[in-house]
């Protein structure tokens, strides 16, 4: 597991609902490797990446909402739901799908005066806005030193979308992607993080750092 760590933003988990104390919390699995933010939005910093397979605690998620809340080697943050995935009568199973089967606490957030209320109102993205998911399994590649040269000289413009910019990731058919010379795959700008993308399955094959 790789996890890079920062300082969380301040807030405070108000409540979980009953049904799981704190001894049986859910053991969930990262599906692919996902930003861990200090609050349940893509607005909030991010704390951490989890690589895929990384071995979480699931404390629960937010009524309503595609954010939860884990624990991956002690540190604590919120990742999508369809990142997660739980093992339920020995078949693994999405949490964003099966939230009320598996029985996944309900937890709240508050901000701290150091976080906007409007952020916190703004958390969810509006329905379109985000990355398409779950995310899916694709071959990352390893691009040639020529198509890197490109991008660089060729920025292109940033799109702006809710959700985790990370490989597997599914685009929205609203995005245009621009060509590479000679290169099979495209590229785009999203949340101003150069990506290459499958134009045939619109999914990510390779983020640029």
């Amino acid at each position: 597991m790789t996890l890079k760590r920062n300082l969380f933003l301040a807030g405070v988990i108000l409540a979980a609902s009953a049904g799981l104390g704190r001894a049986e919390e859910m053991a969930a699995t990262a599906i692919n490797d996902m930003t861990i933010r200090s609050g349940p939005g893509t607005q909030y910093p991010a704390v951490g990446v989890a690589t895929r397979g990384s071995q979480t605690i699931l404390d629960g998620c937010v009524a309503g909402s595609k954010w939860c809340r884990v624990d991956v080697n002690g540190m604590r943050g919120w990742v999508y739901a369809q990142y997660l995935e739980v093992d339920q009568g020995g078949s693994p199973v999405v949490v964003e799908e099966h939230q009320q089967d598996l029985g996944v606490p309900v937890v709240t957030y508050e901000a701290t005066a150091s976080v906007a209320q409007t952020d916190v109102a703004q958390a969810e993205p509006a329905p379109g806005d985000e990355l398409l998911g779950p995310v899916g399994s694709v071959d990352a590649v390893e691009p040639p030193a020529n198509v890197t040269t490109y991008i660089e000289t060729n920025p292109g413009q940033t799109i702006d979308l809710g959700g985790d910019v990370v490989v597997g990731a599914q685009v929205p058919a609203s995005v245009t992607f621009q060509e590479v010379p000679d290169y099979q795959y495209r590229y785009a700008r999203i949340n101003n993080r150069p990506v290459l993308v499958d134009p045939g399955t619109r999914r990510i094959v390779y983020v640029y750092h």
